[in-house]
């Protein structure tokens, strides 16, 4: 038998795609898959009565996200207070040239979730919650690396967001020029892809030559459960 389909994204009125619509993706595995492309993360919330949007690294594990950051961080012990966040995270696919400046656009994929953000304070859940966010942004590092001391993992702040409530907005493909300009043809048209590729590792200068660059550095590719 075939697993049961996961329930598709909340169609809460903030988390519901207005502008653009025809861009809308409602399925729960694009969230997941926008957010497993994706590397940096912007949490937003109000600190002291003013917005405060922060950029930081995060994790995915099944339908709740992670980020970290210092404990004495006051963005991050607002957000732990039971506010409201946001957080979008956006991959940039490419540039979208038109015949009309109006028609230029960029190709994309977008997720924005909202929620509050839970502070995660035990100590294995926090380790946790740190082995999935390393194993994002540099996978295999959690078992090659030291793990977290107790009083580093005391100085970290882990703060879990649930994925209940978001929106995804997927944009591919070539310009919508009107038909009179393309009759018109008097400008190139097309989308010129953009792709975020790893570069050659580059040791610390204090590393002894006997290192060479492990294959989970070298390749970055990542497993998940």
């Amino acid at each position: 038998m075939n697993p049961p389909p996961h329930p598709p994204l909340s169609t809460t009125d903030r988390s519901t795609v207005r502008r653009g619509r025809k861009r809308a993706v409602t399925e729960r595995e694009a969230l997941w898959s926008v957010l497993d492309a994706g590397l940096v993360c912007h949490l937003s919330t109000v600190v002291d009565g003013a917005p405060l949007v922060l950029p930081t690294g995060y994790g995915r594990a099944g339908d709740t996200m992670f980020v970290h950051g210092s404990t004495g961080a006051l963005s991050l012990r607002t957000a732990a207070a039971g506010v409201e966040v946001c957080v979008a995270v956006t991959v940039l696919d490419g540039l979208v040239y038109a015949r009309s400046v109006f028609h230029h656009s960029m190709n994309y994929r977008s997720a924005v979730v909202h929620g509050t953000a839970v502070p995660v304070t035990d100590e294995d859940a926090k380790a946790e919650g740190l082995r999935v966010i390393t194993e994002h942004l540099t996978p295999g590092s959690w078992d090659h690396a030291r793990p977290p001391s107790r009083r580093e993992l005391a100085k970290t702040a882990v703060l879990s967001i649930d994925l209940a409530e978001a929106a995804v907005k997927i944009r591919a493909g070539g310009p919508g020029d009107d038909p009179e300009d393309v009759a018109a043809d008097t400008a190139w048209a097309g989308h010129v892809p953009l792709v975020l590729t790893r570069g050659t590792p580059v040791p610390a200068d204090d590393l002894p030559g006997t290192w060479s660059a492990p294959d989970h550095v070298v390749s970055g590719s990542r497993t998940r459960a």
